[in-house]
């Protein structure tokens, strides 16, 4: 892609604003999510603005801590309801922590899954009741919603035999049943049909740089109004 230098993108126009932009990435584990967001987060700094990478969950002290007994594959007897608020108590965390200071001042935040994960994968995925998670999902995250959600969708064998490559790296999460992660895949897809001027769909099997570049091209499109 071809422009000026010296004449501001669509992008810089809405870095001017007063408030910052909240993006989020989501998708089943091995869909390419750390990629892409490296890819993002390096062209708009590149354009001049602000950013902040966060992950869920952690983000902050707490939620860090929380990572770590949520991924500890020693906890196998965790039940699916403290899994549920678990994440939740990191979410609220982070956003109150850092997403909403950030915002605030102007800065972009890219954040790897928020509360579509948990939609996802303890709503459709656990099969958990999708009124107490939308519940509590409010509580969590208050007014805070994204301006814009990238879904990567990939086909779970796809997914499953990238991750074949990261055994080293795997956690308690990793180990979950194809059909679970059918389920969880499918309910992404559903979030996605519910609200198509947030949740933007994209190819995850695409080349990365391919990926990146489509992606890129998406948020001009969803945010530079």
């Amino acid at each position: 892609m071809m422009y000026n230098e010296h004449e501001p993108t669509d992008i810089q126009r809405v870095s001017a604003f007063p408030r910052g932009r909240l993006i989020t990435f989501e998708g089943i584990d091995g869909s390419g999510k750390t990629t892409q967001i490296e890819k993002l987060s390096a062209r708009l700094a590149e354009s001049g603005i602000p950013v902040r990478v966060l992950r869920e969950p952690g983000g902050t002290v707490i939620g860090e801590a929380i990572r770590r007994i949520l991924l500890d594959k020693a906890h196998t007897g965790m039940c699916t309801e403290t899994e549920l608020l678990l994440f939740a108590a990191a979410r609220a965390q982070l956003v109150r922590e850092v997403i909403l200071p950030d915002l605030e001042a102007g800065k972009w935040v890219i954040c790897d899954r928020f509360f579509d994960s948990t939609a996802a994968y303890q709503g459709f995925g656990r099969q958990l009741d999708p009124d107490t998670i939308r519940s509590l999902n409010q509580l969590a995250v208050g007014t805070c919603r994204p301006d814009l959600t990238i879904l990567l969708d990939l086909p779970v064998q796809a997914a499953l035999d990238r991750l074949v490559g990261r055994k080293n790296k795997q956690d308690r999460l990793d180990h979950e049943s194809v059909a679970f992660m059918e389920r969880t895949r499918q309910g992404y897809r559903q979030l996605a049909l519910a609200e198509p001027d947030r949740i933007i769909v994209m190819d995850a099997a695409l080349q990365e740089t391919e990926l990146a570049e489509k992606i890129y091209h998406k948020i001009r499109e969803g945010l530079a109004t």
